[in-house]
């Protein structure tokens, strides 16, 4: 099973490790409460290692992105990043990811790791003729993210740019402690934060000018974050069946002229699910797979895709797959937890948004 660069110093850190999208990475070092509070309130990093880095290069390189993704890539300005979708021709999700734009022939898009494969045999099978040169980087590349809102004063010393003139999805190239580093203010928390990438050789280096300043995280805490933030985890909200519709991202193709791969599935398809927030005063927890139904009902209006108590908000939160039909906010539900059902309501979502958001 694959290994970040630091996995020796998790190791050494204590950490409980877990099989993630075929790698071997970092659950947690101690408590992931401790380690979800850190970062809501002070600063978590993070090993993000496993993700993976596609450089997309050449005179035809925003065209191709425009075609291979569902995104508008040609109005993206040099220094900007994009949350995008790849799908299939039936309008089926392969990954939701990343793609900076670093100047106007030179993108990077960033996969994620169970995923990398796929996206990049789909970009191989959409090259055609498009005059553009695909790098598959995932192995030559580290990741370390640092989250929180105090990410800036950690990193404020350290850059030989200042980090706070990038703004949320910018990313710039600076040097971290001498080391070359492509900054970008994006995460994956509900916080404010930056993401550096930079060569494995000189992960070590990157991690250990970070980490005395903020509280290593493993991949629970970033869980029960993202899901505090109603950010979609492949495998649990996206999947093959679901498409860019049903996930709320039809905006990103709406007014869309060039065409793209599953753009005829996806043209006035109308959502068979859409993705709701569930809230319960109670204390029982709903987890991924469990059923939902209306109050006082036998009617199943859907399933649970990720949920669990919100170490923030101090009640159960869930995300589902609701039929759009009942999915009106403020209607009451019931989920089956181990053969007993307990109220929940359809909330808004975000379920948590920082103040300065």
């Amino acid at each position: 099973m694959p290994q970040t660069p630091l996995h020796a110093t998790h190791e050494n850190l204590g950490a409980t490790f877990t099989d993630f999208g075929g790698w071997e990475m970092p659950l947690k070092y101690g408590s992931e409460l401790e380690e979800h509070r850190a970062v809501r309130t002070d600063v978590g990093i993070f090993d993000l290692s496993h993700m993976g880095e596609i450089t997309v290069q050449g005179l035809d390189a925003a065209a191709f992105l425009d075609y291979a993704l569902i995104s508008n890539f040609t109005a993206l300005k040099d220094g900007k990043a994009k949350y995008s979708m790849i799908v299939a021709e039936d309008g089926g999700i392969i990954d939701d990811l990343i793609t900076y734009r670093f100047s106007e022939n030179h993108f990077m898009v960033v996969p994620n790791a169970a995923n990398t494969n796929a996206v990049w045999a789909a970009f191989e099978a959409r090259k055609g003729d498009f005059e553009v040169q695909l790098t598959n980087n995932s192995e030559a590349f580290a990741l370390v993210a640092v989250q929180g809102p105090k990410s800036l004063d950690v990193l404020k010393p350290l850059l030989s740019d200042d980090a706070s003139a990038l703004s949320y999805y910018s990313s710039a190239w600076m040097t971290l402690d001498g080391v070359e580093t492509i900054v970008a203010r994006t995460g994956y928390t509900g916080e404010d934060g930056f993401e550096l990438f930079c060569t494995r050789e000189d992960a070590q280096k990157v991690w250990d000018a970070v980490i005395g300043s903020g509280t290593p995280c493993g991949l629970a805490a970033r869980d029960s974050l993202r899901l505090e933030a109603s950010m979609p985890l492949y495998g649990h909200e996206l999947t093959a069946e679901i498409t860019p519709v049903e996930a709320g991202m039809g905006r990103a193709f709406a007014k869309k002229e060039a065409d793209f791969v599953g753009k005829d599935a996806l043209t006035g398809r109308e959502p068979s699910v859409v993705i709701a927030g569930l809230t319960s005063e109670q204390r029982r927890a709903a987890r991924e797979g469990a059923e939902v139904f209306l109050a006082s009902s036998d009617e199943k209006i859907g399933v649970v895709t990720s949920g669990q108590p919100s170490p923030t908000l101090g009640h159960p939160v869930a995300l589902a797959h609701l039929d759009p039909q009942h999915a009106e906010l403020g209607t009451d539900v019931e989920i089956d937890i181990r053969g007993r059902r307990y109220p929940f309501t359809i909330a808004p979502t975000p379920f948590y948004s920082r103040e300065d958001a």
